[in-house]
């Protein structure tokens, strides 16, 4: 345990103070023009949607994630998500897959709480309707940032087909789970 513990990437928003937490996890200032909860991120760093977009093709090929803080809850989920959009833009092309992937932004998911949602023992459930709202719309704008995003890196080369360097991630299993 403790070796995989030092090959994967944490956030540095872990230690982060004054951040609001839900679910057991952080919510986080982002570098986004779609509204909902999340702060807008002022500072001139990384988001946790850049951090997890930067450490995806290497934390993407962990079977186990040790957390260490309630930013990587975040950070995890992120990464599942970006799994998940690779899947839905194998065989887009760009203008294709920002439809996709913003369709897929907006429909229905699980959020903790859910049976059904995939890292039920990572997160806490809820305290209420107004605290699974927000997440949900947290969720929603994280979502839709990290589409935008990850089309911008998967077609940075050519618009009319993904980069085989993120798509070869398909194939893997993110903590055995997509």
């Amino acid at each position: 345990p403790g070796f995989v513990s030092e090959m994967v990437y944490h956030s540095s928003y872990n230690e982060e103070q004054g951040v609001r937490q839900m679910c057991n996890m952080s919510i986080l200032p982002l570098k986004t023009k779609y509204k909902g909860p999340a702060p807008q991120l002022k500072a001139d760093r990384p988001d946790v949607i850049d951090e997890a977009l930067r450490f995806f093709k290497a934390n993407v090929l962990f079977r186990n994630y040790e957390v260490k803080g309630p930013a990587d809850r975040v950070l995890l989920w992120l990464t599942y998500y970006a799994k998940c959009c690779l899947k839905k833009i194998e065989k887009c092309n760009k203008q294709d897959a920002e439809k996709a992937l913003y369709q897929f932004a907006i429909e229905n998911f699980q959020i903790p709480g859910d049976s059904g949602f995939v890292f039920g023992g990572f997160f806490h459930n809820p305290k209420g309707r107004q605290e699974a709202d927000t997440v949900r719309a947290y969720f929603t704008q994280m979502r839709q940032e990290l589409g935008i995003r990850l089309v911008e890196l998967v077609y940075a080369n050519n618009a009319n087909a993904p980069s085989k360097w993120w798509i070869c991630f398909n194939k893997r299993k993110f903590m055995n789970l997509a």
